[in-house]
């Protein structure tokens, strides 16, 4: 299995951006999906949402509705890292942002629980 370090999050006020930053390191393919979850308070995250990902051996991408047209997820040429920048926050997407893998699939997976590496997460609070 492989390994998944995060970076960015933090606190922003409401209209700001927040980039986030996910190293992939310990995978045999590229045909993967990497998602960032963001996981409600109070609720595990694989009861979280997904809400951006990317299949790495293409590039195409899935943005839930709440965040489309404020997120951009996207990876470097050499498939190992993905970020996500998000503009015109809000308080509601607030909330515990994980990035996460699967292998051995053909196309961007949404459902957080079909995810098997998760990085640690970070807290996104948005407030004035």
């Amino acid at each position: 299995r492989g390994r998944l370090v995060q970076s960015g999050g933090g606190p922003v006020q409401p209209g700001g951006s927040l980039p986030l930053s996910c190293l992939a390191s310990g995978y045999t393919t590229d045909s993967r999906s990497m998602g960032w979850i963001r996981r409600a308070p109070g609720k595990e995250r694989e009861l979280g949402e997904v809400v951006a990902a990317i299949f790495t051996a293409t590039g195409s991408y899935y943005y839930s509705k709440p965040v489309e047209g404020r997120c951009t997820v996207s990876q470097d040429n050499g498939k190992n890292m993905v970020f996500q920048q998000m503009n015109n926050l809000q308080p509601e997407d607030s909330g515990g942002y994980y990035c996460a893998a699967v292998s051995g699939v053909r196309w961007t997976v949404r459902a957080p629980i079909e995810y098997g590496d998760w990085g640690k997460g970070t807290q996104v609070t948005v407030s004035s």
